[in-house]
């Protein structure tokens, strides 16, 4: 069975999220656009910071 990685879940979490923050939150196309991938960035940005972070206190 096809099992994705943390990363791969984390990527599609992000994405599945950020559409609908946009769509639910703008009004214009545009704004819709801008807002989901502004908010896919700060998903994507939120997790490498953590992990890292994680990383971090183990050491």
């Amino acid at each position: 069975m096809l099992t994705p990685s943390h990363f791969t879940a984390v990527l599609l979490f992000a994405t599945c999220t950020s559409v609908v923050f946009a769509i639910t939150q703008r009004s214009t196309t545009r704004g819709m656009v801008r807002y989901g991938i502004y908010c896919w960035v700060l998903f994507v940005a939120s997790v490498i910071a953590a992990s890292w972070l994680m990383w971090l206190i183990r050491s």
